[in-house]
């Protein structure tokens, strides 16, 4: 269904069971599942988040300035993106991990160019560090890289949750659940999908989203394919 994507992995999901940090089985269990999207053929960029290590909202409430906050999130999502990496690796997959801060001992510094290059020699490209700069989510990043690298569609990949709902799913059990949305009326409605600078983003530029769980094994494969799974955002 697609040739290129942009895989959004929420980093909550990478702590499994356990309270905070990193599972390997966890993470070991998502590789598997992009390995097989790799078999297919299919080009993939991965953006990790950071919330299993640290959220720089929740420091901001603590009293801590927002922009040192941030910052401590995109090295946590820089320690996530190394942990894929190594999964990915183990698996066989090539792959570069490519960093919007300069850890050069440890990650490529993120260059178009480069990456789209990585992605037609074969190889998975993480990228790592957010944005570089304070006040944008990785969702944010998710869909500014998705468009520099051309990608097909952004495969937004939630933690237990299996799409886009219209109140929160945890303190709702009626909440419905949309099988197709526009990024308009997830403005208008205020909807916790993704941060509204994210939504716009994709709005401008014309960018599709599936939003779907990544706990069920199989889904980033069927997603990819073009099954019915979780929301489909659209333009409009």
């Amino acid at each position: 269904m697609y040739h290129r994507i942009l895989l959004k992995l929420s980093g909550e999901a990478l702590k499994g069971e356990t309270e905070f940090g990193i599972d390997p089985k966890t993470v070991s269990e998502i590789a598997e599942q992009i390995k097989d999207v790799y078999d297919l053929g299919v080009e993939i960029g991965i953006v990790v988040g950071g919330g299993n290590i640290w959220r720089g909202k929740t420091a901001e409430t603590m009293g801590m300035d927002r922009a040192q906050a941030d910052y401590m999130g995109m090295l946590a999502t820089v320690m996530n993106g190394l942990a894929v990496q190594d999964a990915l690796e183990h698996l066989s997959v090539p792959t570069r991990v490519m960093t919007a801060l300069s850890i050069n001992q440890v990650a490529e510094p993120y260059i178009r160019r480069k990456a789209i290059s990585h992605l037609g020699k074969g190889r998975v490209c993480i990228f790592v560090g957010g944005l570089g700069s304070p006040y944008f989510s990785t969702d944010t990043a998710c869909v500014l890289r998705a468009t520099e690298i051309e990608a097909d569609v952004v495969l937004m990949a939630k933690n237990g949750t299996e799409g886009v709902y219209d109140s929160d799913p945890r303190t709702n059990p009626n909440a419905k659940l949309y099988h197709e949305i526009t990024f308009a009326e997830i403005l208008a409605k205020n909807l916790a999908v993704m941060d509204s600078t994210a939504a716009s983003l994709c709005k401008d530029n014309k960018k599709q989203i599936i939003v779907f769980n990544m706990n069920k094994s199989g889904n980033i494969v069927r997603a990819v394919k073009g099954e019915k799974i979780g929301t489909l955002v659209k333009v409009d």
